[in-house]
C-alpha cells in the first residue's frame, strides 16, 4: 500500500487530523523571525518588548527571593484559578484604569493569549459568530481559527470600532440565520492599528452588546503604556457581566514570564477555572510568584512610567522619519501609546509581494494580511518601534522608505 492510500507522501497524518486544524498556519510573524533576528536586518516587524531596560541584577534579586522563601510552593503544583496573592496584585495594576474587581474573579493565566483560548474552549461551537475590528491581532485570529469560528471583521475609523459598522455587520449575520456570539476589540493602542476608542466610543459599544447579548472580550494588554500618562477608562469597569477583560504582564514586566490574567462574571470565570485545568493543570507557580515578588517588592509604577518613555522616543523616531523619508501616497495611524504603526500604501502595492525585497535590503515589516481572516490587507503593514533604538528605527525607514519608491515608480 502505497503512502498516499491514507494520507500524503510527506504527511501520513493528513486525514487524520480534527477538521478545526484546517485553520492553522503559520503566523506571518512568527515566520519573519528567523530573518528579522538577524544583526544586519533592521526589524519593524515583531512587536518584542524592549526588555533589556529591566534590570536583570534586580530580577535576579526577585528571583532568589521567591526561591529563599517560597522554593516549596514555587516547584509545586498550584491552582487552576492562579495564586491567591497575585490575584491581589493584580488588583493593583488594575486600579489606575478605574476597574475594580474581586480577587475571586480573576483567573491567572499563561498571557492574554491564553485568556482568549479559555474563553473560546468555553464559548466557541464550529460556525459561531466572532466580530472582530479590522484589522485584528493576528494572535487571536489564530484562535479563533482554530476553534472554527466565523470571524467577521468590522470596519474602524480614527476612534477605533465603528458603531455604525457594527450594526451592520450585526444585521447582516441576522440576516444569514445567524447570531453574533463574541466581540473581540482592543480598545487602547490598538494591534495592529495603534488606534484608540475614546469613552463615548466604548460606551456605545457597551449598549449594542447589551441590546445585542454579545459578550465582549477586552483585550487590554497595552493599557498602561499611553505615551501622556493617561489611562483609558476599560469597558470592563462599566460592564462586569458582559465583558471579559483580559491583562497581561508581558508588556509591563517581561513578555518571558508568559504570565496574564482574566477578570470574568462569575458564572463565566468558573467554567474559565476549569478550561484552565483542562489546558495547563494549573498555570506556572514559579513565575506567578516572581510576578508577585516583584509587584510587591520593586517600584513597577516606575518601571512602566521607564517603558513609556522608551517607547514614546521611538515612536517619535518613526514617525519623524516616516515624515520625511516616505514617499508620496502612502498614510500612517499615529499611535499615542502601544507598539505599533499601520501602513496604507498606494493601490496596487502589495505589501506581502514587496516584503522578499525589504528583507534584500535589510528591513522587515509585517504584511497587512496576516491581520483579516479574509484575505484582506495587501495594500496595508505594520510596524513595530518598540525594540530598535531610534537610530535603528530612522535607517529602518530609510532601506524601507527606498524599497517604496522603487516599487511606487
Amino acid at each position: 500500500m502505497s503512502d498516499s492510500a491514507n494520507g500524503s507522501h510527506l504527511d501520513p497524518w493528513v486525514e487524520a487530523y480534527a477538521s478545526r486544524t484546517i485553520g492553522m498556519r503559520e503566523s506571518e510573524i512568527r515566520a519573519l523571525f528567523a530573518v528579522a533576528s538577524r544583526p544586519e536586518v533592521v526589524s519593524l516587524a515583531g512587536g518584542m518588548p524592549f526588555v533589556e531596560a529591566l534590570s536583570g541584577e534586580m530580577m535576579s534579586k526577585v528571583t532568589e527571593s521567591v526561591l529563599n522563601k517560597h522554593s516549596n510552593v514555587a516547584f509545586q503544583y498550584g491552582s487552576g484559578q492562579g495564586d491567591p496573592n497575585l490575584r491581589e496584585s493584580v488588583l493593583e495594576v488594575m486600579k489606575p484604569t478605574g476597574l475594580t474587581a474581586h480577587p475571586d474573579d480573576i483567573v491567572i493565566t499563561a498571557g492574554s493569549q491564553m485568556a482568549i483560548n479559555l474563553i473560546c474552549m468555553v464559548m466557541i461551537n464550529p460556525g459561531d459568530v466572532i466580530l472582530v475590528e479590522s484589522p485584528s491581532y493576528v494572535g487571536a485570529l489564530g484562535v479563533f481559527r482554530m476553534y472554527e469560528a466565523d470571524v467577521r471583521h468590522v470596519a474602524m475609523d480614527d476612534d477605533g470600532l465603528n458603531p455604525t459598522a457594527l450594526l451592520e455587520t450585526i444585521a447582516q449575520v441576522r440576516k444569514e440565520g445567524k447570531k453574533p456570539k463574541l466581540l473581540y476589540t482592543i480598545p487602547s493602542y490598538q494591534n495592529p492599528a495603534g488606534l484608540t476608542q475614546p469613552p463615548a466610543r466604548r460606551a456605545e459599544l457597551i449598549a449594542i452588546a447589551q441590546r445585542e447579548n454579545i459578550l465582549i472580550i477586552e483585550d487590554d494588554a497595552y493599557a498602561l503604556l499611553g505615551f501622556d500618562g493617561m489611562v483609558n477608562r476599560p469597558m470592563a469597569a462599566d460592564e462586569k457581566e458582559r465583558v471579559v477583560y483580559c491583562g497581561s504582564f508581558s508588556k509591563i514586566i517581561s513578555s518571558g514570564l508568559r504570565t496574564g490574567w482574566a477578570v470574568a462574571p462569575k458564572a463565566l470565570k468558573s467554567k474559565l477555572v476549569l478550561a484552565n485545568e483542562s489546558a495547563t493543570l494549573c498555570p506556572s507557580n514559579f513565575t506567578q510568584l516572581i510576578v508577585d515578588e516583584y509587584l510587591r517588592t520593586q517600584d513597577w509604577q516606575a518601571q512602566v512610567a521607564l517603558f513609556r518613555d522608551l517607547y514614546q522616543e521611538r515612536r517619535d523616531a518613526l514617525l519623524s522619519a516616516m515624515d520625511e523619508l516616505m514617499p508620496k501616497g502612502i498614510s500612517w495611524t499615529v499611535p499615542k501609546g502601544g507598539f505599533y504603526t499601520w501602513l496604507t500604501l498606494p493601490q496596487g502595492v502589495d505589501a506581502t509581494a514587496m516584503l522578499p525585497k525589504a528583507v534584500d535590503a535589510l528591513v522587515a515589516y509585517v504584511p497587512g494580511t496576516g491581520f483579516f481572516a479574509n484575505g484582506l490587507g495587501k495594500e496595508n503593514l505594520r510596524l513595530s518601534y518598540c525594540y530598535p533604538t531610534p537610530e535603528r528605527i530612522k535607517e529602518g525607514i530609510k532601506r524601507l522608505a527606498s524599497v517604496l519608491e522603487a516599487e511606487i515608480g
